[in-house]
């Protein structure tokens, strides 16, 4: 064909592979090729089948039935539908679109395809509902139903389809018929679509949607607001069975065909369901440090491999603590289609009785009544942001809404939390759905001090700036942690922040505490500890009194330190030391207190966090001294080593180097190691490491994807844990 004759062939017949070089039914028929028959025949002349019709062999047949023959839904991984609809990423090879937004398919008749006298028919259905009929009409209007007829060719034709914007989300049985023929079925997935203005997780960003639906890899923070430490997680949204896995997920929540449309019944649902508490969920909790029969929850380091045995056993994976819940959460939310981001507060208060506060009750001697204190103040908590308006809400609360899937406290009887709208939080308005009263507590309680005085608890001492610090989430387009804490509360102290609590307390129907301050409150308290200390090293801690009084004031003091899980749950104090010291006027002592590996060892639990709490009472005046710090110690970090050329389907190598800073063996140790688009979930078990020895083992994987890849791995054994390391790897296409 001349480089004139290409020209005229039309746009479809170009753009469409199934009608690439047909010929139009009014082109004369210049190429006679020889047909292959049903019967082993050939020739060149049409074909007439026993039937009676009749086959033209450049168009097809051209009398009988107009019966469907094959659909092809153009679903290749690198076709023009799958990349506009930002699905090319997903491992599969099933036609994977998203809802509101057109795609073409094409269809082989049994004979030549009259638009003006045969009747097309295009149904689809989700499970067991009732199969739909897509409206055939001469244009299609995105974020509606419809199906346009767009080009035919002979016995083929271009079909543009278009789902709803509010279109249940889930895999679809599609049937095209014709004159009400049997038709051919074909099955494809329907996602949210964050790039389609209908939708109601519309994100009008494009960073934002690269970041918080496409990106793969993100940074979850832990440790202190002192010591922020962060790990690598591979949420693997697009790995084989990640798809299936969130789509049984929405299965086992029960949610109706209608619910299956809405983010907010979604998102809802997703938090109650990748907890294992009331619904068998996917991750079962555990904080009791006793890992025997599962996973110990900081050797995860992605999503894959929990959602996968979730996917093959439908029975709860052991075992996760918050960041795992968040981790599974954002890769739900992200496979689904709808922006979501893991998010971690330090500081996090736990209002165990719904008062809004967070209440620390002491005796006469103002020591701690540990049975009493309920309530907990978590070194940090890590849940979920996801993107959505809200048109059941006044108008201003659409866009971040958080939602919490760490089985803390009931919503409605059963463990989920949210969606909560960021601007409700932050103004205290816990009257606003869902679950407000408890994100906003987490963010910005107050910290009220009791003593109990005559077998009746009086308020001692009220913290304002206590519970919700560098609220942090993955910077976008970058591995930078990125402080958002301005929008959950606004600045501390501030006019604004303390009408929202205000706010808070009287839709909560609890009066504000205060404590009467006095001309006797003239001993100040502050905390140190070290940074950057190594898991196995000594610990200083330095307590500063100053006396800002023209007088003299005698102090007696008790100090004590106990380790803690992560969510601010307390084991005994392990070391206790009391002292008096007397303060001049305007002076400042220093008071401190050495705590021994050898004390701390025993006691230690995965995150290495400690509580350190000082109380006491100034003679003089009667004033009561309240202070409490958490700290942790840091572990090393492991080395990874890329070698080789990274290319698509030809293997490389990574080895991962790990020196054990402690004087004893840890045993029963394993790496677990994993990538998106570069190594499958795998667990390498290593055996014992002696005290202060060094290991190296080299794993072998072939990168399946191109593009910038991150390969992850971790350190699990009984003595330490936290343990882990990443490295960057770019893939070339071979």
């Amino acid at each position: 064909m001349s480089r004139q004759e290409e020209k005229k062939k039309s746009f479809w017949a170009r753009m469409c592979p199934c009608c690439c070089g047909l010929k139009s039914q009014n082109e004369p028929d210049t190429d006679m090729r020889p047909v292959h028959r049903p019967d082993g025949g050939s020739g060149t002349s049409p074909y007439t089948p026993h039937d009676g019709t009749a086959t033209d062999p450049a168009t097809g047949p051209t009398t009988g039935p107009a019966a469907v023959q094959t659909v092809d839904l153009l679903k290749q991984r690198e076709g023009e539908t799958r990349r506009s609809h930002h699905t090319d990423e997903f491992e599969y090879d099933d036609l994977i679109v998203r809802r509101g937004q057109p795609f073409k398919i094409c269809v082989t008749f049994q004979r030549a395809f009259n638009p003006d006298s045969d009747n097309l028919c295009v149904l689809l259905q989700i499970a067991s509902a009732q199969p739909f009929t897509l409206p055939v009409m001469k244009g299609i209007n995105e974020g509606s139903w419809g199906c346009q007829i767009c080009e035919v060719s002979g016995s083929k034709a271009t079909l543009l389809l278009c789902t709803s914007a509010q279109a249940p989300v889930g895999l679809y049985k599609i049937d095209v018929k014709v004159n009400n023929d049997k038709g051919c079925s074909s099955r494809l997935y329907v996602l949210f679509n964050p790039w389609c203005k209908q939708d109601a997780v519309f994100l009008d960003n494009e960073a934002w949607r690269q970041e918080y639906v496409l990106n793969e890899i993100g940074r979850i923070y832990y440790g202190t607001e002192h010591q922020i430490g962060e790990r690598s997680w591979n949420y693997g949204q697009f790995d084989k069975g990640i798809l299936e896995a969130c789509l049984y997920l929405l299965d086992r929540a029960g949610l109706s065909t209608t619910a299956r449309g809405d983010p907010i019944t979604v998102s809802r649902a997703i938090s109650a369901l990748v907890n294992s508490m009331d619904d068998n969920g996917v991750v079962e909790g555990n904080w009791d440090g006793k890992y025997s029969s599962g996973v110990n929850p900081v050797a995860w380091i992605g999503s894959v491999d929990i959602l996968l045995r979730y996917l093959q056993t439908g029975r709860p994976v052991k075992y996760g603590q918050c960041w795992v819940f968040a981790g599974v959460t954002t890769t739900v939310l992200r496979c689904l289609g709808i922006a979501g981001r893991t998010i971690t507060n330090f500081a996090s208060a736990h209002d165990a009785d719904g008062n809004l506060t967070f209440d620390v009750y002491f005796d006469e001697n103002m020591k701690p009544i540990e049975e009493k204190n309920c309530d907990s103040i978590w070194n940090y908590h890590v849940w979920n942001d996801c993107w959505m308006t809200r048109p059941d809400l006044p108008a201003g609360y659409s866009g971040w809404q958080a939602i919490d899937a760490t089985p803390q406290e009931t919503s409605n009887g059963t463990y989920c939390c949210g969606p909560s709208p960021h601007l409700a939080i932050k103004n205290g308005l816990v009257n606003i759905p869902y679950d407000t009263p408890f994100i906003f507590a987490e963010v910005n309680c107050d910290k009220v001090y009791f003593q109990r005085i005559n077998g009746v608890f009086k308020t001692v001492l009220v913290e304002e700036r206590v519970v919700g610090h560098s609220i942090s989430t993955k910077a976008i387009g970058s591995n930078a942690r990125e402080d958002i804490t301005y929008l959950y509360k606004y600045p501390e102290g501030s006019a604004e922040e303390r009408n929202s609590v205000r706010t808070a307390a009287q839709y909560g129907n609890k009066s504000l505490a205060v404590v009467n301050v006095d001309d006797g409150n003239d001993v100040t308290i502050t905390i140190e500890s070290q940074d950057g200390v190594i898991t196995g090293n000594d610990i200083n801690i330095r307590v500063l009194l100053k006396n800002c009084s023209n007088n003299r004031r005698s102090v007696s003091l008790t100090m004590c330190v106990a380790v803690m899980f992560y969510n601010g749950v307390c084991k005994e104090s392990f070391k206790t030391e009391n002292g008096d010291l007397v303060l001049n006027p305007g002076e400042v002592k220093a008071v401190g207190m050495l705590v021994r590996y050898d004390e701390y060892c025993k006691h230690l639990v995965d995150q290495g966090a400690m509580m350190f709490t000082v109380s006491g009472i100034v003679k003089e005046t009667g004033q009561k001294l309240a202070k409490q710090h958490t700290f942790r110690t840091r572990t090393p970090d492991l080395v990874i080593k890329v070698r080789g050329e990274p290319i698509v389907g030809q293997q490389i190598v990574a080895e991962i180097i790990f020196t054990n800073p402690l004087q004893k063996t840890l045993h029963k140790a394993a790496f677990h190691v994993e990538g998106p688009g570069l190594q499958r979930p795998k667990i390498v078990q290593v055996g014992d490491i002696g005290p202060l020895k060094t290991v190296s083992i080299t794993e072998r994987f072939t990168p399946r994807r191109s593009g910038p890849r991150q390969f992850i791995a971790s350190l699990e054994s009984n003595e330490l844990s936290q343990v882990h390391g990443v490295t960057e790897v770019t893939v070339r296409e071979s």
